[in-house]
């Protein structure tokens, strides 16, 4: 065969598996007619014969095999076909029932040394029977049909040795049940690969949404931090502006234009992070792309802090240069929660301690107010944990640390631990 010939059989292959399907589908809406069909195909090719010519004709095999058996009326040649070939209908439905009616009429037709061609009938019933039956069904089944078939073999012995005659009807016996097996075998494998096909992509589907979900709460939780952090600072500075208008109005001036740089900020990294929630309904644009914030950007946010009238004394131990994109990314965050909650609850006039410290292994994070400068009572409890304390000890937990709030003594205090070990398993 050429590659030409072989290259042919594409368009060909592909037609036959379109016209498996229809055929599948039409079994599947109209099963009585595949059933039907079987019976009738089974009627023309070997019970019709023994009705036109009879049972064993002039010429039908040598002389010594046509006298070996009783010559039947054709009524009763008729009732036997019929009991070898009605039970088939329900071959698939009911393939024990249908095995145990043919093997019936089987053993009858042969105790009254009457042969038929319609016995084919019996390996039919035996090949549904290993396909479509229960398997526990089958021991007692070939035993049944081995002692049918021996009743067979002792009954033509006259004409032909009995171990051949066995030889040849347990081998079709037995190539009727391979058969059946087969083709019951590589039907479970495809539904298996169908099955695991259907659960992958049920699973790609919950990946896609476990990561289009995890993605959003990101996305929620920056959001959390800077707005939250930026109005802070900027509702505490228009306060200051407005008591500030009337005595001085230069320091009045100054808060302005530091809630118009705090503004400025906030905006575009609200720019950044909502980018990724855009739909791409126009041309590609140049992405706007800035770094996310580190240590090096603590200063800048004490800073600002300041300015809005909160006191911070900031101070780092270790090797805090060294730390990766990724954990400088989560004390930023931590640190900006925790000043946000002072200046909110703690207020102007306060003071902050906020030290980073690494040591090996571990880092921690500790943000201690002095309370408000006041005696009033500290909005907010331990039991009261808005989105700001559920978003650190998120952060935390991606290190594999631990967020504790609580007061002490006039003030609150914030500490956060992060493990530094590599985990186990990365690389």
């Amino acid at each position: 065969m050429t590659y030409d010939d072989l290259s042919g059989m594409g368009p060909l292959v592909a037609r036959l598996g379109r016209v498996g399907q229809r055929l599948r589908h039409a079994d599947q809406t109209r099963p009585w007619v595949l059933d039907a069909a079987v019976v009738v195909l089974v009627f023309l090719m070997f019970c019709l014969p023994d009705l036109l010519h009879g049972v064993h004709g002039d010429g039908d095999g040598p002389r010594r095999f046509r006298l070996a058996f009783a010559h039947l009326p054709t009524v009763g040649t008729v009732a036997l076909q019929a009991g070898l070939m009605l039970p088939l209908l329900w071959r698939r439905r009911a393939p024990a029932v249908a095995f145990g009616a043919v093997t019936a009429v089987f053993v009858l037709q042969w105790s009254l040394d009457a042969a038929l061609r319609a016995d084919v009938a019996l390996f039919v019933a035996l090949y549904s029977l290993a396909l479509h039956g229960r398997l526990r069904h089958l021991p007692w089944a070939c035993a049944v049909t081995a002692g049918a078939l021996g009743l067979v073999a002792a009954r033509v012995a006259a004409a032909v040795s009995v171990w051949d005659a066995l030889f040849f009807l347990l081998s079709t016996a037995t190539a009727a049940l391979a058969l059946g097996l087969m083709i019951r075998i590589r039907r479970a494998q495809l539904a298996g690969l169908r099955d695991r096909a259907a659960r992958l992509e049920i699973e790609r589907d919950q990946r896609g949404r476990l990561a289009v979900a995890a993605e959003r709460t990101r996305v929620a939780r920056e959001m959390h931090d800077i707005v939250g952090h930026n109005l802070s600072v900027i509702i505490t500075l228009a306060d200051a502006g407005v008591y500030a208008a009337d005595a001085a109005p230069q320091r009045g001036k100054e808060a302005l234009h530091l809630i118009g740089d705090t503004s400025r900020q906030a905006l575009s990294e609200l720019r950044r992070v909502l980018g990724v929630l855009r739909e791409a309904d126009g041309p590609p644009t140049e992405p706007e792309l800035s770094p996310q914030p580190g240590l090096r950007d603590i200063d800048a946010l004490c800073e600002g802090v300041r300015a809005a009238g909160l006191e911070v004394v900031y101070r780092t131990a270790g090797d805090v240069d060294a730390l990766d994109h990724g954990v400088q990314l989560t004390v930023y965050r931590i640190v900006q929660e925790a000043l946000t909650n002072t200046l909110k609850h703690a207020g102007v006039g306060a003071r902050a301690n906020l030290a980073i410290v690494v040591e090996d292994t571990r880092l921690t994070i500790t943000v201690q107010d002095s309370g408000p400068p006041a005696p009033a009572d500290r909005p907010g409890t331990a039991n009261e944990e808005g989105h700001g304390l559920v978003g650190m000890r998120e952060r935390a937990a991606l290190y594999g640390g631990h967020v504790s709030v609580g007061p002490q003594g006039p003030g609150w205090t914030v500490r956060a631990a992060l493990d530094l070990a590599p985990q186990e398993g990365a690389r």
